[in-house]
């Protein structure tokens, strides 16, 4: 049975119960209290000791899934400013250089195979002798490595598919403590007002024509995203915007960070998807039952890395330059002013809010990715 965008249904979600992806709006919206939770959690932790060791060589962190993304989120807001490199291991193996001049940040939101897995592998970072730390749920594997070690330990409460912030707070907490990272202490507090400001911006109560969110959604529907970012802010919320696409409405989408992404998105613009020559503004790609590229355009002017004229910025606007005369339609996407961790909140939230959105108008559970309406 194929699925039907139906844009009613972004204005019914209180009405439909079938349709209602409540619980998943709910933990949405709830993101800010975990986020000052985990904050908490984070200060609680014993990270002095850490900060005793002095700077370490390197900083690795061991996750995956969400876990992972957080990994990534603390080395974009790193990125420039890092005097060492930040990386993010998901495989099965540590790398073979990791030793014990290195600070090894093992995160697992969840008890479960994948947390099982990540234990294995902070266990081979203590027996290297590696600086460590932990977080996760209280009753995961990875506290009994930190007991074990006698390295602290961050007890965060997280959800399925919620709980990039409950874990990325305490790895930046952790990497300031380091000197790896330089965040006033006031930032987090600001990070979860923006995450609270989202929540009223792009929340179910407000119709479509005043909801950024929704209208993000009905722009993507029948369409494959490429989702395009300058720097490594910008880069960053692309990537996850495409991994919540696929998580809460199984929906494909690429994405792609300037510089450096700029040869393999101008092939598909090129391809088959990418149009042959501008389209007129009347047309309407969902009745004309045209499958095309949209290019979605996320920019950060306060990251010099995507700052215009930066290289980024350069190779990015050649690419929307091609997307242009191919008849690809844009939507464009920008951070608002404030810190690092501020803008990242607020870009990742209306996001977030987007991929429940255009589940909920297919008519699928964006829990489940099942159907639930016809």
């Amino acid at each position: 049975m194929s699925l039907v965008f139906e844009e009613h249904r972004l204005d019914d979600v209180a009405a439909r119960p079938e349709l209602d992806p409540g619980a998943l709006l709910r933990r949405t919206a709830s993101v800010a209290a975990r986020a000052r939770s985990a904050r908490s959690v984070a200060l609680e932790a014993g990270l002095a000791t850490l900060a005793e060791q002095g700077r370490p060589r390197a900083v690795v962190v061991v996750g995956t899934g969400e876990a992972a993304l957080a990994g990534e989120l603390l080395a974009a807001v790193c990125a420039g400013s890092s005097p060492v490199p930040v990386s993010v291991v998901s495989g099965s193996h540590l790398p073979g250089w990791v030793g014990a001049n290195d600070l090894v940040m093992a995160a697992a939101a969840l008890p479960g195979r994948e947390a099982d897995d990540i234990a294995q592998l902070a266990m081979e970072a203590v027996r290297r002798g590696c600086r460590f730390f932990a977080v996760g749920s209280s009753d995961g594997p990875l506290a009994a490595v930190a007991e074990q070690a006698r390295a602290p330990y961050a007890a965060v409460t997280a959800e399925p598919g919620a709980a990039l912030w409950p874990i990325a707070i305490p790895l930046l907490t952790a990497a300031t403590e380091v000197g790896v990272a330089a965040l006033p202490t006031d930032v987090y507090e600001a990070a979860a007002a923006k995450l609270e400001e989202a929540a009223w911006i792009n929340g179910p109560s407000v119709e479509t024509f005043e909801n950024p969110a929704k209208t993000l959604a009905y722009d993507l529907a029948g369409t494959l995203p490429v989702v395009w970012g300058a720097g490594p802010v910008a880069g960053f919320a692309a990537r996850w915007f495409v991994a919540k696409l696929a998580a809460n409405a199984g929906y494909p989408a690429a994405a792609g960070e300037f510089p450096g992404a700029g040869a393999e998105q101008l092939t598909l613009l090129r391809g088959p998807f990418g149009g042959t020559g501008p389209r007129s503004i009347f047309d309407d790609p969902i009745e004309d039952d045209v499958t095309r590229l949209r290019a979605v355009l996320l920019s950060d002017t306060a990251d010099p890395h995507g700052a215009e004229g930066s290289v980024a910025e350069r190779e990015m606007a050649a690419a929307v330059e091609l997307a242009r005369a191919r008849g690809v339609a844009i939507s464009e996407l920008g951070t608002e002013t404030g810190r690092v961790v501020e803008r990242m909140a607020g870009l990742l939230a209306l996001t977030e809010y987007v991929t429940v959105y255009l589940a909920v108008a297919y008519g699928l559970d964006p829990s489940t990715n099942t159907l639930v309406a016809g």
